[in-house]
């Protein structure tokens, strides 16, 4: 028996996401969390995580981008999708429908890299009452570390052009970095992960509502001393784009933890559950 209810999310536009509700085993007044995934990763990935926030009290809603996992409608070159389009419309819709199936006034949202970056442009940002975002950051190419800061040229400049061009999607798959990409995506990744500011280098261009600056809701970014993504760096570059927002970085560090890696990813596999109540403690209202 599976621990979650499925569901179908409409969009604005007509479009159909695929979602997950988690109803908390614990009653309590907390107000849902909604979880927004990271870039190319499907709902399942926060299966676990979501299961543990129940036995919390909280009520739970993940879900797939447009173009992503069981979101994805057709060939993926044919998808249409782009991350203003998550940003203006799946976000949307999915707090809608958690704030419809629990009653709540407000949700907190609990998003992962990008799904933590794109409140911004959300219309609706004033029924999200905090934000949690883990790994956020703007991804700026010159604030990256390691590996990542050597390959994200190669992979910005060289491989999403090219696999766009021959196969009409990004080609991430390959790279280890979670599902391939409608080619909008790709294209604004790399767009927005060129400058400083993420979203913000398609205002006034593709995207022309900016509500970043009537932002109040707190927020508390988490971000991990080896992730070669969401440096200081850059979780800073995020946390500035809120100027009105009560905003708190948490570094996460291994080894204070147990573990040998953390990363950009490990934060919700279950072999790092021990983290889960340093993130929830964030959480409360």
């Amino acid at each position: 028996m599976n621990s979650f209810e499925n569901l179908n999310i409409t969009c604005t536009d007509g479009y159909q996401l695929s979602a997950r509700f988690y109803k908390a085993t614990v009653a309590t007044q907390n107000l849902p969390i909604l979880i927004c995934p990271a870039t190319g990763i499907v709902k399942g990935f926060y299966h676990a995580f979501a299961e543990w926030l129940n036995t919390q009290g909280y009520d739970v809603l993940s879900f797939d981008f447009r173009g992503i996992g069981d979101s994805l409608h057709g060939a993926l070159k044919d998808s249409q999708a782009s991350i203003q389009d998550w940003g203006q419309l799946d976000i949307p819709a999915a707090i809608e429908t958690l704030i419809q199936k629990t009653a709540h006034e407000k949700v907190i949202l609990l998003g992962h890299s990008a799904g933590g970056q794109l409140l911004g442009i959300t219309p609706n940002f004033e029924k999200v009452a905090k934000v949690v975002a883990v790994s956020g950051s703007t991804g700026h190419v010159k604030g990256l570390k390691g590996h990542t800061k050597r390959m994200a040229p190669v992979m910005f400049n060289l491989i999403f052009p090219i696999s766009s061009l021959i196969k009409g999607y990004g080609a991430t798959k390959m790279l280890g970095m979670g599902e391939n990409l409608p080619k909008n995506v790709a294209k604004q990744w790399a767009h927005f992960c060129s400058k400083p500011g993420y979203v913000l280098n398609a205002i006034g261009k593709t995207v022309f509502d900016d509500f970043h600056k009537d932002i109040t809701s707190p927020m508390t970014v988490f971000w991990s001393s080896d992730d070669e993504i969401a440096t200081q760096a850059n979780v800073k570059d995020l946390i500035r784009l809120y100027p009105n927002s009560a905003t708190k970085m948490h570094e996460l560090i291994p080894s204070e933890h147990g573990h040998k890696a953390i990363g950009h990813m490990l934060m919700f596999k279950k072999s790092h559950q021990n983290i889960w109540p340093v993130i929830a403690h964030e959480l409360k209202i």
